[in-house]
């Protein structure tokens, strides 16, 4: 019998640990065990921070009613902000995309998070994506340009409302994230929107 064999790598808590943190995107093996050790070595107060920024995030984060945005106040900021053009809403597929768009500190008009995109192999099709709760707003006839920084999908679905509807230009690849985007090339891509 190997004793070595029947050996745990690491203590139950420390396994656990590195499990958890192997759930988080781009996060494999060794990375999970660099974060578990570096979290290990810090100051106790400093991974208990940690713990409570994300516990009080899971807690206090929700979803804006009008947008879907994520928030800690209903309806967000964007929704509410006095200097935004309420007659352009920009499509996005996940609510960190807004912060390169946001970047650009050009945009001044609303979004709409649509929570992820189409994808029938990993059945998700258009009813779970919020597309219903956008049609709502533009029944409301104040919106006049939708500005899609997603899939080509949803011109069909928006042109018959009378909306004009765009894609931001050149510089973001179709289906890219805009998460990778930098300032530049958010900023030509939505000078250069073009109508579909």
């Amino acid at each position: 019998m190997c004793y070595t064999s029947c050996m745990p790598d690491f203590a139950v808590p420390v396994e656990r640990l590195i499990d958890e943190l192997k759930h988080l995107p781009g996060i494999g093996q060794k990375t999970a065990q660099r974060l578990a050790f570096h979290l290990l070595r810090a100051a106790t107060e400093d991974a208990l921070a940690l713990a409570d920024a994300i516990r009080d995030a899971k807690e206090k984060i929700r979803e804006c009613s009008v947008c879907h945005n994520i928030t800690d106040t209903d309806p967000c900021l964007y929704c509410v902000g006095p200097t935004r053009n309420r007659k352009t809403i920009c499509v996005v597929e996940e609510a960190h995309n807004i912060l390169a768009i946001e970047k650009t500190r050009t945009f001044s008009g609303m979004y709409h998070v649509l929570g992820g995109a189409l994808s029938p192999l990993q059945g998700r099709g258009p009813e779970q994506l919020k597309i219903k709760s956008l049609i709502e707003r533009l029944k409301e006839g104040s919106v006049e340009e939708i500005i899609k920084a997603t899939a080509v999908y949803m011109s069909k679905l928006l042109k018959p409302l009378g909306v004009r509807v765009t894609r931001i230009g050149v510089g973001i690849p179709v289906g890219a994230d805009l998460e990778y985007a930098d300032e530049i090339t958010m900023l030509k891509a939505l000078e250069g929107r073009r109508e579909l």
